[in-house]
Formats: C-alpha cells, structure tokens, sequence
C-alpha cells in the first residue's frame, strides 16, 4: 500500500486516467514506454487498472465498455472538494456532466464532464490521494492544456467553475493565442488556442504531457511499439515536446524537460 497524501485544493490536476480500447494491449503499451507495472482495481466503471512507478501510484487505465463508441483518451481529473456541487456549477456554467457523479468504489466520488467547447475532464472528491512519484520525473504526468480554436471560449468557464487567475503567456506570435490558469498564484493547466488546426483530428481536448529522459528515442518508441508521432519535436521554455497517440488512438505529448523542478507540483491544502 502506498501512503495517502494530503488532499490538493480545488482545481488541481491531481490525477489522470486513461480510457481505453483495449486494455491490456495499452498495459503493454505505457509498460514499455513509461517503465509503469499495473496492478488490478475493483471499479464499477468497469475493468481498471492502477499503473505504478517504483511502486507509486501515477496513472490509471480503464477499458471502455463494448459499444459505447467513446474514443480512447486521456483525461485530467480536477480535484474537488464536493463533485455533486461542482457538477452543478459546470452545467449552469455552460458545460455538461456525461458520467456521475458516482461513488468509485473506493471511497471516491467522480465524475466526468466536459467544457462549453467540448473538452473532457474528470472531477475526484477524495479526503486524499495515494502517494505519487516525484514532478518532473520520467514517466509521470507533469503537464495539462486545453486544445481548443480559440481560448476564450473556455476561460470565462473555468474561472468560474475551478476559480482559476487566468494569464496570457507571453509567447512568439505563431503561438500567442494561450493562457495559464493559476491557483494561488501557482500555474495548475492551461489552455492554448489554435485556430482551426486542432491536432489528432479530433475536436477541443484536454492533453496531457508526460516526462521522459530523452525525447528522441522515446518517439523511436512510440513508433516501434505501434503508436503514431503527430508533430515534429518542438521547443519550449520547458523543453523539447512532441504530440503523439497510443495504438487505440489516444492523443497525448511527452516532454523533456530542461528542468525537472519546472514541473508542476500538484498544490496540497495544509492538514
């Protein structure tokens, strides 16, 4: 068992969860890629998986019932103090609840939602968290934006939902169009407009960023293990990054950091 942790303040990327076509095939996948061991979980969402790091939690995997036509995809889960509350707020704010809020099973409530734009993310109410890997080490979710044509469309709905401080990132003007969103002044997520250009040919999406030593070799793998490399290596202020998906199709990038300390540290409340 890995020790629970304090529970991070509301609007926290503080979890991600992969759903997924097939999920032993994308156990073989991120276990190759990440380094991760999997471990099964009881769920009433169905079959799941917790993935491990050197025996700390930092993922989990889902597979997506048969028929149900949901395309395979990462989602960020926002924390939460009270999800029957919150998912309140999302549908006067413009957004929809798809699932829940439900009990997880194991002593969690969650839900899953989605922004005015069409975006989807999860919400987790928890008194608190498994143990997770240290920020910016490889293997280990260290980022999340928002991809949609323009960001506005969505800024107003998370200030309002999350309480988000929102600010414009200074950036060259190919990519002007972005905002952070802050929790006490600490950068938590974002969101980045792109024009008509919304990559992996899908619509507004969240995405996640994963660490990794060595952005090159990693891509090598992606494409060996039966993934798909969307967009040639780009430089950051946080270093080099690249948009890929996994075999069923799930869009996510991987980063190598110039400094793993720029990762983001999932803000805790005081006990």
């Amino acid at each position: 068992m890995t020790e629970a942790v304090a529970r991070p303040v509301p609007g926290t990327p503080c979890w991600v969860s992969l759903m997924a076509c097939d999920l032993r095939a994308s156990e073989e996948f991120y276990g190759e890629l990440f380094g991760w061991q999997f471990r099964r979980v009881e769920q009433e969402l169905g079959p799941h998986v917790r993935a491990y790091l050197d025996g700390l939690d930092v993922a989990g995997l889902g597979e997506i019932r048969k028929g149900h036509g949901f395309p395979a995809a990462w989602l960020p889960y926002l924390a939460t103090d009270d999800a029957d509350e919150t998912s309140g707020l999302i549908r006067d704010c413009g957004g929809t609840v798809g699932v829940g809020p439900m009990d997880s099973g194991q002593g969690d409530r969650v839900a899953i939602a989605a922004d005015p734009a069409g975006a989807s993310f999860g919400l987790w109410q928890a008194d608190a968290l498994p143990e997770q890997p240290a920020a910016g080490r490889p293997g280990t979710p260290v980022w999340n934006e928002i991809i949609v044509p323009e960001a506005m469309m969505v800024t107003a709905f998370y200030r309002a939902v999350f309480g988000y401080q929102v600010e414009r990132l200074s950036v060259p003007q190919s990519q002007s169009d972005y905002r952070t969103f802050l929790l006490a002044g600490r950068p938590v997520c974002g969101v980045r407009g792109v024009g008509g250009a919304l990559p992996f040919d899908r619509g507004s999406m969240w995405v996640t960023y994963f660490a990794v030593s060595e952005l090159t070799s990693a891509l090598r793998m992606v494409d060996k293990l039966g993934g798909r490399v969307h967009s040639e290596p780009r430089d950051s202020p946080y270093g080099c990054y690249a948009r890929v998906s996994d075999p069923d199709g799930a869009p996510f990038a991987l980063i190598e950091m110039l400094d793993p300390r720029d990762a983001v540290e999932r803000p805790l409340r005081d006990r």
